[in-house]
């Protein structure tokens, strides 16, 4: 049986993908070299969509990665020099965190509970710090922050630099990349393709940065340094050859999107979310895990349950669905949903359908 993944990634394939990897293959985009007009214009095509669809001014450069996991690291050489402030509310916001220390940055954080979110007020953001880390979308955890909240923080700290983590919800938040300097993704989400391509978007004040640390005392990495993307991407090129297919189909994706528009896929993601935390809500089952409606994410939703998780997921797949585990110590206690455009309204309420007659 085909099965539909509500999982958060990988996730289902948006259902365009099957006809552009056909097309890929045809046209051998496989085997061209990332040096060639060809490739040049299939780079400035998927940077050209993702402006569009994202509403990314001429001021950020559109670079790719092996992964959204990457990038934290790219970000902390390119654009920290002694210390970074890094907001926790699940396992992602904290590996973050943990790879500043990795890489010797001094790290300050404000944590929350697993399940808890920040507010714009109650965030104090040390005095030294050079950078915000904030994770727009705890996937471990479905909590979100607001993107309201994100832009009156940086709009507190003018002269600090911000990167937010978009990993599990990009396009879905609204961000105002006039204030934010850096985002990043991976289409294995909310775009619907395969796992193997993190998206980083970074402003002219990173790019700045980086220059400053690399003609100091600092290591800005040899591997995808910031200066050398952004000199390879003025022409559509990258340092390395890479995933030449996954950067065709994301354009791809992404012109799809577009033609549906951006506010549709937005307000279609709020219904399905509202659906299912309407059913959470009433089921005698679950319940939701993030208390504060303001805090639920509208992309991964998380439940707790009454009953082992791993019964539920077991149940829901023998009906031709796949949802995912709760994370971490959480596995066996919750479920989570992935709410991404690749799943219709239709199929969400099957899902409930199936789920209410547990």
């Amino acid at each position: 049986m085909k099965q539909v993944y509500f999982t958060a990634g990988p996730a289902e394939l948006y259902p365009t993908v099957y006809a552009h990897l056909q097309e890929a293959m045809d046209r051998q985009i496989g085997s061209i070299s990332h040096r060639s007009a060809q490739f040049r214009s299939i780079y400035q095509f998927c940077a050209e969509q993702l402006r569009a669809l994202m509403s990314i001014p001429e001021t950020h450069g559109i670079f790719f990665t092996g992964s959204a996991s990457e990038v934290w690291e790219r970000v902390l050489l390119n654009c920290v020099e002694h210390e970074s402030f890094h907001l926790i509310n699940g396992s992602f916001s904290k590996k973050f965190c943990e790879y500043a220390t990795a890489v010797h940055k001094y790290t300050h954080k404000q944590e929350k509970p697993f399940g808890e979110g920040f507010d714009y007020g109650e965030v104090e953001v040390p005095e030294y710090a050079e950078l915000i880390a904030v994770t727009q979308n705890e996937t471990s955890s479905g909590v979100q922050m607001r993107t309201v909240d994100i832009h009156k923080l940086k709009r507190s700290n003018g002269r600090k630099l911000m990167a937010v983590d978009i990993v599990s919800s990009a396009p879905y938040p609204d961000l105002d990349f006039s204030l934010i300097d850096s985002a990043f993704f991976s289409v294995q989400k909310a775009f619907g393709l395969p796992a193997g391509l993190g998206v980083w978007i970074a402003n002219e004040k990173c790019l700045e940065k980086a220059e400053l640390l690399r003609h100091g005392d600092q290591t800005i990495g040899a591997h995808n340094s910031l200066p050398l993307l952004w000199k390879n991407f003025k022409n559509y090129e990258t340092p390395a050859t890479p995933n030449v297919l996954l950067i065709y189909l994301l354009g791809k994706i992404a012109e799809d999107f577009n033609r549906i528009g951006v506010e549709t896929i937005r307000k279609e993601t709020e219904e399905k979310a509202k659906s299912l935390y309407k059913f959470i809500e009433n089921h005698p089952l679950f319940e939701p895990f993030v208390k504060e409606e303001r805090h639920r994410s509208r992309t991964v939703v998380v439940a707790t349950t009454k009953k082992p998780s791993s019964e539920i997921i077991a149940k829901v797949k023998e009906s031709g669905m796949v949802i995912g585990s709760g994370y971490g110590q959480f596995k066996d206690s919750q479920i989570r949903i992935a709410n991404f455009p690749a799943t219709s309204a239709g199929q969400v309420g099957r899902l409930i359908d199936v789920l209410g007659k547990l």
